[in-house]
């Protein structure tokens, strides 16, 4: 099918079985700021800056290890050096805090001294036979000397010199390494389990977190009212107080306070649940699925993996080309100093905010790949009714189709968390500079702010995630997507928020559990080995990475559960289980349809159901005409 067809003209709504090529344009333009941003790295290496951040430079302008050109009003610029292949700091300490580069006199030569350099005289015989004690560092002579270092990491050296804690911590992470690989490991299998296992449990989990979320509104409530009553009783008999009857009195009147506010609360957290109980229901339902997904899906679980390598080595060209540019452009010669200084001039300095924003979009469209594979994968499985009929490798054929159809769709969602990201970053460093300068009107206006850009961001985020899904459903541009994904979130409001507080709390419970067994786990193990002293460090480790690892997979399943329950939605929306319009959704989730048919909760959608493209047309037949 040929990318120019226009996927908002089909009239059918059939799933995964009609596909086309959406946000072309903008394909283009990310296509051009891919460019854009390859040609800033082609520049860099072009004009030699590459080669300077890697080999050096001298105060004069020469490129260690080459020859160079002539630098006009510079004596000693355009040398040959390519006898001379490292870089000498004259003084490395000399380090300029606030501009982030070195005062110091830099020269190349061809070794790097093996003595200390103390008096002039020292220094006079080393220009003239390449003699300071110092050590190679990627072509820069790096001093030995600590005491060099001390303005830089005076607290580190003072920790360090304290070998009471710091050689027996060392020592433990270094004999433990074993102890925490196996730990790290162990915390990688409990969470591929815990993915598994979650689909079983999660009933007990989400009745248990019911229950106790209700005894203890009801239980704190209680308490209240009876320090009130016991606070008003002493009142009232003149009980003495330490702090006097002025206080007791205001104590009284805060509990009095409390006591109706919590009141209040648990009266509108039990209606609230009272209503939600049934679609708690839905959440149980959709665990249960997602678990299912994972085990007809295994290669879901190696998505953070695949998510976290294309980051880093996408980081890691973005920091090597942001090195590049730090040694980029004109020539410059300091009159003061008679030195020589790299500077990008006139419209060349914005490349580097041009790169800035590259770190931020191109990292969410890695995200957004991600979000849109996995909406994929699992959109193949629950429209295909017939599970043996499924790709051998969804999650591939998830991948292709985005590459073939949809980048134009990913591009576009993450400049919108692009643009909202950018202004939030700057208010975020405005508000880090000005620490301590403003006032306070000033300050509470920058994080009201940041707050509200950060509540956008994740909103944004969200409904970006359900149109990934509705265009991975049936092929529509972004914008027509998130609109058809919001309507079905709307109508489905009170469900979107028992899945979004009950289901986030019980996947926090697995991650919490993880983390718990990898320690306890880990307290077991170094417990035979008595010779370490300091666990803190090692177990420090491990949690961490437990975390992490929990945190990665479980949001794996958090995102499929999303994604079932807008298929869900759809599903339910369009088809009764009537000839013609049978459901695609799973026995659990029939299960809960029919018993919310039984019990009146659910109302089949109105309409013929065929039509989703766009959706929001049915919305607007309904409008009368003016």
């Amino acid at each position: 099918m040929g990318c120019c067809t226009s996927s908002e003209s089909k009239p059918n709504w059939k799933p995964l079985e009609e596909r086309s090529c959406t946000d072309i344009p903008w394909l283009i333009v990310f296509i051009l700021f891919c460019i854009g941003m390859a040609c800033i790295c082609g520049f860099a290496i072009a004009t030699g800056a590459a080669s300077r951040l890697i080999s050096g430079y001298d105060s004069y302008g020469n490129t260690c290890g080459q020859r160079n050109t002539k630098i006009e009003g510079v004596d000693l610029s355009g040398r040959d050096m390519r006898e001379n292949k490292y870089v000498f700091f004259l003084q490395p300490c000399n380090f300029d805090m606030i501009n982030r580069k070195f005062r110091s006199i830099s020269l190349c030569v061809s070794q790097c001294p093996a003595t200390e350099l103390l008096t002039y005289n020292d220094l006079k015989q080393f220009a003239l036979n390449n003699g300071d004690k110092s050590v190679l560092l990627f072509h820069r002579c790096i001093p030995l000397d600590i005491a060099c270092y001390a303005e830089f990491i005076k607290a580190f050296v003072t920790f360090v010199s304290d070998n009471s804690v710091l050689h027996r911590v060392t020592a433990g992470v270094m004999a433990s390494k074993e102890i925490i690989m196996g730990l790290c490991v162990l915390a990688l299998v409990l969470s591929l389990i815990m993915m598994v296992v979650i689909r079983y449990i999660s009933k007990v989990l989400v009745w248990i977190l019911t229950i106790l979320v209700i005894v203890c509104s009801i239980g704190g409530t209680g308490v209240l009212w009876w320090l009130y009553v016991d606070h008003r009783n002493a009142l009232n008999n003149n009980t003495p107080s330490i702090f006097g009857k002025e206080v007791a009195e205001d104590n009284v009147k805060a509990l009095l306070v409390y006591a109706i506010g919590a009141t209040v609360f648990t009266v509108i957290l039990l209606i609230v649940m009272f209503f939600m109980r049934k679609r708690v229901a839905l959440t149980i339902a959709l665990f249960h699925v997602a678990g299912k997904v994972f085990i007809h899906i295994p290669l879901l679980v190696l998505q953070p993996f695949w998510t976290f390598l294309c980051l880093m080595l996408f980081w890691v060209y973005w920091i090597a080309v942001l090195l590049f540019l730090g040694t980029a452009g004109t020539p410059i010669k300091n009159n003061a100093t008679d030195l020589v200084e790299y500077k990008l001039q006139g419209p060349l300095q914005y490349m580097v905010w041009y790169h800035a924003v590259g770190l931020i979009w191109i990292s969410e469209f890695i995200l957004a790949f991600q979000q849109m594979t996995i909406a994929g994968a699992v959109v193949t499985y629950y429209f295909t009714r017939n599970k043996s009929q499924m790709p051998a490798t969804p999650i591939l054929s998830a991948m292709a189709r985005t590459l073939r159809y949809h980048l134009g769709t990913l591009a576009k969602g993450s400049f919108i968390i692009t643009l909202v990201k950018i202004p939030r970053l700057i208010l975020t460093y405005i508000h880090s500079q000005l620490k301590g300068k403003e006032n306070a009107c000033a300050r509470c206006m920058l994080k009201a702010c940041v707050c509200c850009l950060w509540c956008l961001e994740k909103c944004l985020a969200y409904l970006n995630q359900n149109a990934y899904t509705a265009t991975a459903i049936n092929s529509t541009s972004f914008c027509t997507s998130a609109r058809d994904a919001f309507l079905i979130l709307v109508e489905n409001a009170l469900r979107v928020a028992a899945i979004n507080t009950v289901g986030d709390f019980v996947l926090f419970l697995g991650k919490v559990l993880i983390v718990s067994c990898t320690a306890f786990a880990g307290v077991l193990a170094l417990n035979y080995q008595r010779e370490y002293t300091v666990w803190v460090l090692p177990l420090l480790i491990v949690c961490l990475f437990a975390y992490l690892v929990a945190h990665c997979f479980l949001s794996v399943f958090e995102n499929v559960v999303d994604v079932l329950f807008l298929c869900f939605a759809v599903d339910t929306k369009y088809n009764d289980g009537s000839p013609g319009r049978e459901y695609y959704m799973d026995k659990a989730l029939m299960e809960f349809v029919e018993n919310s048919k039984k019990m009146g909760l659910y109302k089949p959608g109105d309409g013929d159901g065929r039509e989703m493209k766009p959706m929001v047309s049915y919305y607007i037949s309904l409008v009368p005409p003016v």
